[in-house]
């Protein structure tokens, strides 16, 4: 479904806050980065979200977002004061709410034009779920409601908020933290909402007196269960934990890019069936896995001159590769890549998103020869990619400067995609590595759907 990391900077190599997320989503629900400039309105403005209207505000800040196509809002995303937020779907014993309203990623779009620090988005999100709830379909197909959690991170500090309807606890990151699609905030919660235990107790979940643990009272654990949310946020807090030296985005991107367990034991593994703890997603078969195929990733690095992105732009971080922009404070005005047009739910290969697809279900038909045609040469590549950034900012460049490089890395990525797309078609596919004929019947439809033909 999700999952997002952060770590503080006492625990980094750079000092930095590092932040890290996989978005889930359905296999053809295309996303991508979405800049928004700041803006001044007039005053009695109003704003549209996904599904309502409500008051707009004097100003909003600039924002970078990673944005589903369909939406107002985003998965995840970042402002030019370095706040960063991405959010996860949980699901409580109190069902949510079907009415349209504020979904999630309109709450997680708001906090970011909104608030100058993780702390004021942590407000703002607040306080607009106690005046309008949350609520709406948040599926691109079908229907799918959900209550939501965020980590919500700047340079200087990280929260933990978890929700259930217009009701929230909070969490102070102290050191390394994930979350996933479980509720993960028990008793040592900084603060909650007024109404938290009061709903607890009036939906019999708990008893008045009683010692409040927010997930415990409200945690769905079957239908976390199905999404394998407590599974994965045990694989991210193990990967954070197990990295002992200071974290760098590489390591975030090595954890974006797990596939569990299992996958690190077996050299011939492959993305099929049902995937459990793996962090990197891929669509099988199966009402629960429709919505677990990563769509889009991005890694954070947030402190001193050092607003740095790594945005994958495309689904798979495991077949993809993560590309540098410069957006935040130290780089205002810094050049922002060509992220190309906007792409839908229908195959076009004039779009990012739509050409990495092209790679991506080419190497689900033999995942492992096809992987190791090109993974090494995009290790190396990113690997020069993330040399090449840190010299910049050894060397203290500017704002003109990073954003040149960003744009170059982004077009030499993808030319190299370009070239690992050919290099793949021509490797045969291995009857021993071929996808079960359940998930190759799903992905046949999926590829029907998106009327994608190349």
């Amino acid at each position: 479904m999700c999952d997002t990391l952060v770590a503080r900077g006492e625990t980094t190599a750079s000092g930095a806050m590092l932040f890290a997320k996989n978005s889930d989503r359905e296999a053809n629900e295309a996303q991508y980065p979405f800049f928004e400039a700041a803006t001044e309105h007039e005053k009695g403005a109003r704003l549209r979200c996904t599904y309502i209207d409500i008051p707009q505000v004097p100003r909003t800040h600039a924002v970078l977002l990673s944005r589903p196509f369909w939406m107002w809002g985003a998965e995840m995303g970042t402002n030019e004061h370095g706040v960063t937020i991405g959010n996860e779907a949980v699901h409580a014993k109190i069902p949510p709410s079907s009415t349209p309203s504020l979904i999630g990623m309109d709450l997680l779009r708001l906090g970011l034009e909104r608030g100058a620090s993780a702390e004021e988005a942590l407000e703002i999100i607040t306080l607009l779920l106690a005046e309008y709830g949350q609520g709406g379909n948040c599926a691109h197909k079908g229907r799918f409601e959900y209550h939501n959690a965020f980590i919500i991170a700047d340079a200087r500090d990280a929260f933990v908020l978890e929700t259930v309807g217009r009701e929230w606890a909070v969490e102070r990151v102290a050191s390394k933290r994930s979350i996933s699609n479980a509720y993960t905030i028990g008793r040592d919660f900084e603060r909650a909402s007024q109404g938290a235990e009061a709903l607890a107790i009036d939906h019999g979940l708990m008893k008045p007196g009683e010692a409040f643990d927010f997930a415990d009272v409200f945690a769905n654990r079957k239908r976390s269960a199905l999404a394998s949310g407590h599974q994965r946020w045990c694989r991210t807090s193990a990967l954070l934990a197990a990295r002992r030296g200071g974290l760098a985005p590489a390591d975030m991107m090595r954890f974006l890019r797990d596939h569990g367990a299992q996958a690190a034991r077996q050299a011939d593994w492959r993305p099929d069936g049902i995937l459990g703890g793996a962090v990197s997603a891929h669509a099988t078969y199966g009402s629960v896995r429709r919505f677990g195929q990563t769509t889009a990733s991005w890694v954070a690095e947030l402190g001193e001159g050092r607003a740095v992105h790594w945005l994958t732009a495309t689904s798979a971080p495991d077949t993809g590769i993560f590309k540098p922009v410069f957006f935040g404070p130290g780089f205002k005005d810094a050049a922002l890549p060509d992220f190309g047009p906007a792409p839908t739910d229908i195959y076009d290969a004039r779009t990012r998103w739509w050409r990495h697809e092209r790679l991506h279900r080419a190497v689900l038909r033999n995942y492992p020869e096809r992987m190791a045609a090109y993974g090494p040469e995009r290790d190396r590549l990113e690997a020069s990619f993330i040399e090449r950034v840190e010299a910049l900012l050894a060397r203290g460049g500017g704002a003109a400067e990073a954003g040149a490089l960003a744009c170059e890395i982004w077009r030499e990525a993808d030319a190299a995609e370009a070239r690992w797309y050919e290099k793949v078609r021509k490797i045969p596919e291995n009857p021993a590595h071929l996808p079960s004929s359940f998930m190759a019947a799903h992905w046949g439809h999926l590829g029907l759907q998106a009327r994608m033909r190349d």
